[in-house]
């Protein structure tokens, strides 16, 4: 009896910088998307905290989000990325696979392992967005890097995002140093709020796009294992767990007593917190401590408050705040471009911030 045959996953990859709006794009993205298709979103996070499966609603029908924190898929991630990838995809089915990669992250080595073999009988890797906040392009610090140019280089269409608050002198020279990428890129597009049509993710182009700095994150290699392998034909009475096994099962917080974790690298630091359900935060206290708190490249939290769930999602100088269906747990993560000693002060400050008992 012939095998049946498997069509390809239609799959688009989103990157850009920390806080160019790609989390909010795949979240509009996935509210347009045609009616009774499944769609799966696969989230890199630098950060050890996962918040991004609250930002983009994963309570719908057919939609389905993943995370892998603690670091970049492209290097430090690598081994743990491949199965992960390859246990969604037979877990979840989708009929679309969107992946969003860490904004601090070299894109190359992700899109090689999708065109990989191991992965290219079941992915239809489409087209690449890349997201660009020009304000990240006015600061020499970012836009003189390898990751962040070559995340406009490997993409086949770049978008304009934040166009709404910044100068039109700016976007234009940012539009004018895109054009000097070559090959040129295909579309080069201005949106605001991370509107995005959706007609984008599959427009047909003929270019194909290799990085200028290949060896700016580097992957350790890894050809011996076979957990990496996809076979599209999946068995439907398997289950696989919904995240690789690392280490023994995290510490899990009290009331009153959040768990704490921490990442960095040579660039960024980062430190992110896990709060019991029972905690309960001063919703105007609380706002007022992660609204302005600086400097910071990027914080997104999500927290029960007095009145609510909210949510809160800061990239820079902007900040919005919205009601969050999300109900297991108040956590936050905060990236920075410098190392501190300060996280047991900010701790502390986010502890004043909590309701106490008869309040």
């Amino acid at each position: 009896m012939p095998a049946k045959q498997f069509s390809r996953i239609p799959t688009n990859v989103i990157i850009g910088f920390l806080g160019s709006g790609k989390t909010t794009a795949i979240a509009k993205l996935v509210d347009k998307r045609p009616a009774g298709q499944r769609w799966s979103i696969l989230i890199n996070e630098f950060g050890k905290v996962s918040i991004d499966h609250a930002l983009v609603n994963s309570s719908l029908d057919g939609v389905a989000v993943e995370e892998l924190g603690g670091g970049c898929a492209c290097c430090t991630l690598a081994f743990v990325f491949k199965p992960l990838l390859a246990q969604f995809i037979r877990r979840t089915k989708p009929d679309r696979l969107i992946l969003e990669p860490s904004g601090v992250s070299h894109p190359a080595n992700v899109i090689d392992i999708l065109r990989s073999p191991n992965f290219a009988t079941a992915i239809d890797l489409r087209n690449i967005i890349c997201l660009i906040d020009p304000k990240d392009f006015d600061d020499v610090r970012w836009r003189e890097t390898a990751v962040f140019q070559d995340q406009v280089q490997l993409a086949d269409i770049v978008i304009l995002n934040w166009t709404d608050s910044r100068d039109r002198e700016l976007i234009d020279r940012c539009r004018t140093w895109i054009e000097s990428f070559r090959p040129p890129k295909q579309l080069i597009l201005e949106t605001s709020f991370g509107e995005i049509d959706s007609e984008l993710l599959d427009r047909q182009f003929d270019t194909l796009y290799f990085p200028m700095f290949a060896d700016a994150h580097r992957s350790p290699e890894d050809d011996s294992t076979s957990a990496t392998e996809l076979h599209p034909v999946s068995d439907p009475d398997h289950h696989d767990h919904d995240h690789i096994a690392e280490e023994a099962a995290p510490p899990q917080p009290a009331p009153g007593r959040p768990v704490r974790f921490q990442n960095s690298d040579a660039d960024y630091d980062a430190c992110g917190w896990i709060f019991h359900v029972d905690d309960i935060f001063d919703r105007d206290e609380l706002l007022d401590l992660l609204g302005y708190v600086h400097p910071i490249v990027r914080l997104k939290g999500v927290f029960r408050c007095d009145d609510d769930w909210w949510t809160i999602n800061r990239a820079k100088d902007g900040t919005s705040y919205a009601p969050s269906a999300y109900r297991r747990d108040s956590r936050l993560e905060i990236i920075l471009d410098r190392k501190t000693p300060g996280w047991d002060d900010f701790e502390a400050k986010l502890l004043d911030c909590l309701r106490t008992a008869g309040d």
